[in-house]
């Protein structure tokens, strides 16, 4: 069981990486939830508080925006968003790690998945 602001000890080993996108759409994601009340505003602030600590390092890649946008056309997306994951897990050769079903799907000829067991 992982403590809160822990990376799960399966994912330990592995150097956790994500674009800048990441901390943009957590935030995002965590306002939203305590706005439609899923989400109680003292819980939020700790996910806040917790975000850069779980170990996770931001990747700049200048060529990342240009390859993600031509993956979502590639992948039939209307938005870039995901397709910045998928673009850096390209780039860097790596497995993409998500919990995102339609991602998986649209990305599986594209990048190899981590699946958690």
């Amino acid at each position: 069981m992982a403590v809160l602001g822990t990376v799960p000890e399966q994912l330990a080993a592995f150097e956790l990486v994500g674009p800048a996108l990441l901390w943009s759409e957590t935030l995002s994601a965590l306002r939203e939830a305590v706005w439609r009340g899923a989400l109680a505003e003292p819980d939020a602030n700790a996910a806040v508080a917790r975000l850069d600590t779980l170990g996770v390092a931001r990747v700049s890649e200048p060529r990342l925006g240009a390859i993600a946008y031509e993956l979502a056309g590639d992948l039939g997306w209307a938005k870039t968003y995901d397709a910045e994951y998928v673009a850096l897990a390209k780039l860097l050769d790596a497995k993409l790690l998500t919990r995102d079903a339609r991602l998986k799907r649209g990305a599986h000829r594209v990048v190899e998945f981590y699946e958690p067991g």
